[in-house]
């Protein structure tokens, strides 16, 4: 496709006259980089890559495609209980957003700085105190490596349980909330999902 040398393409922003295309479909004009950064959001689902064959006959009138947005990460409310700590803590975990092809499917959890050697595993607790179905199920993880070589005690959950445990927990273990039964999400856990999870940890084996 030639680029005319003249200003006679109208901004698909502003309507100015113009001579710059988007670089990535070659087929939206637009006056200035910063009227492209703004239209992104909308051009983005228009915007289909024009033939890799095709060579542009000008260069200096593209304007290069905004890059991909970063995605924004969900922060949620967790419960910590530390290996080394006296009682449960609160702390703030990262999500990563699935894809939006991938609907339905539940942020993934960045769990890294609870874990040092890397290794974590998951456990979905369904019900809570005498059976009883949780409506925000609970989601556990924690270390299988911690669990296997008998690390120390985990203090923190032997005291919530007053010793009372048949098999004692090893390792961290850092407890999200699901935002409903259908487990799509997250949401803020809090103090009164520790009945629950008491439970868990007593009926352990």
């Amino acid at each position: 496709m030639q680029v005319p040398t003249s200003l006679n393409q109208a901004c698909t922003l502003c309507g100015s006259p113009c001579a710059m295309w988007c670089s990535r479909c070659q087929n939206t004009w637009y006056c200035c980089p910063e009227h492209l950064q703004q239209d992104w959001s909308r051009h983005r689902r228009d915007c289909i890559p024009a033939s890799q064959n095709a060579t542009p006959a000008y260069n200096s009138n593209m304007i290069a495609t905004p890059p991909p947005a970063e995605p924004q990460y969900i922060t949620v409310t967790a419960i910590l209980f530390a290996p080394e700590a006296d009682r449960w803590t609160t702390t703030q975990v990262h999500c990563r957003p699935t894809p939006r092809s991938s609907n339905g499917i539940c942020p993934i959890p960045i769990l890294q700085m609870f874990f040092p050697d890397g290794l974590t595993e998951g456990i979905v607790l369904t019900q809570g105190l005498n059976g009883e179905n949780l409506r925000f199920p609970l989601h556990l993880w924690y270390s299988p490596t911690a669990l296997q070589r008998n690390s120390p005690v985990n203090r923190s959950i032997y005291n919530i349980t007053c010793g009372s445990a048949s098999k004692a927990w090893c390792g961290p273990v850092v407890v999200l909330k699901f935002n409903g039964s259908r487990r799509q999400g997250y949401t803020d856990a809090s103090p009164n999902d520790l009945p629950a999870l008491s439970a868990y940890f007593l009926a352990y084996k």
